[in-house]
């Protein structure tokens, strides 16, 4: 009898229709903490949320835009060597244009659409960013800048980017195509799948060159010294030549603490001789400043 409802159980269970995928929608919990930033306590935040005040160089809004973005392992399937990726990698609108963005992760983990590069002084950090721990959804609304540029679109999740978690939003024309857009543009380093490890290694080391040779600073080499011997140099040399027999009878049955308690003190005395000279002149000035000064 067990047997028979055993089997009656698995044949219910997977004779059942599989339930689409159901997200938990943050946007209906979150809290407002002022200056653009929404969160809640189950995983979504909003930062630079902007839905009403117009960058500078916007007279009015161009046009209002919605996009839904889903984030997902499943998405970098047709990337291969990604794990992670969005399902659009590039997207396009125009200036002044006012942006709903709804970003639903598929996945059991973490998920970023992070904007990058836009004015500091609308958007903290020069940033729009919409994060949510899936499976769920979350939205927000910005108002893109004026102008031809190209934005850098990721996950900030550490190595979710390196992974396949990358986009580019242009606006206008944009000014350029960013590096290693899965389908989009060649990557900066690219995967070998022929297991040739001497290939890869050649390859990595071409890459690296290249970033080091464009990144490389002049560098100004220091002026070279000057050859010819300085007056000071002489004077030096003149002196240690002419005080060279003298020292070598003082230091000829001393020891290395001897000579030097001896050297300071030649030092000393010679310094008290310069401050008795110095005193000397000064008294003497004074007493005869009426003399220098006749005016006074």
């Amino acid at each position: 009898m067990v047997k028979l409802l055993s089997a009656g159980a698995l044949i219910l269970l997977f004779s059942t229709p599989v339930l689409a995928q159901e997200y938990e929608d943050h946007n209906k919990m979150l809290m407002d903490h002022g200056g653009g930033h929404l969160m809640d306590m189950a995983g979504g935040m909003v930062m630079g949320q902007n839905a009403n005040t117009l960058p500078g160089g916007c007279d009015s809004i161009s046009e209002t835009k919605e996009i839904t973005v889903h984030a997902g392992h499943k998405y970098a399937e047709k990337f291969p060597g990604r794990m992670f990726a969005f399902d659009t990698q590039e997207f396009n609108f125009k200036p002044c244009t006012k942006l709903t963005v709804h970003f639903i992760n598929d996945d059991n983990i973490r998920h970023q659409w992070m904007m990058h590069g836009l004015p500091k002084y609308l958007y903290p950090k020069g940033m729009f960013h919409l994060e949510v721990s899936g499976p769920a959804k979350i939205s927000g609304t910005l108002i893109l800048p004026p102008g031809d540029k190209t934005y850098l679109v990721h996950c900030d999740i550490a190595q979710h980017m390196e992974k396949g978690m990358k986009a580019q939003l242009k606006v206008g024309g944009g000014d350029g195509d960013l590096p290693s857009i899965p389908g989009v543009t060649a990557y900066v380093v690219a995967d070998n799948y022929t297991g040739d490890l001497s290939t890869v290694m050649a390859e990595t080391e071409a890459a690296a060159s290249t970033v080091v040779a464009a990144d490389t600073v002049p560098v100004i080499a220091p002026p070279k010294e000057d050859a010819v011997i300085s007056g000071v140099t002489v004077i030096g040399l003149a002196i240690g030549l002419l005080l060279a027999p003298f020292f070598a009878g003082k230091f000829k049955d001393m020891s290395v603490s001897e000579m030097v308690a001896y050297v300071f003190d030649l030092l000393r005395a010679l310094i008290e001789s310069i401050v008795k000279i110095l005193s000397g002149l000064l008294k003497l000035i004074g007493s005869n400043k009426n003399k220098i000064l006749p005016g006074r």
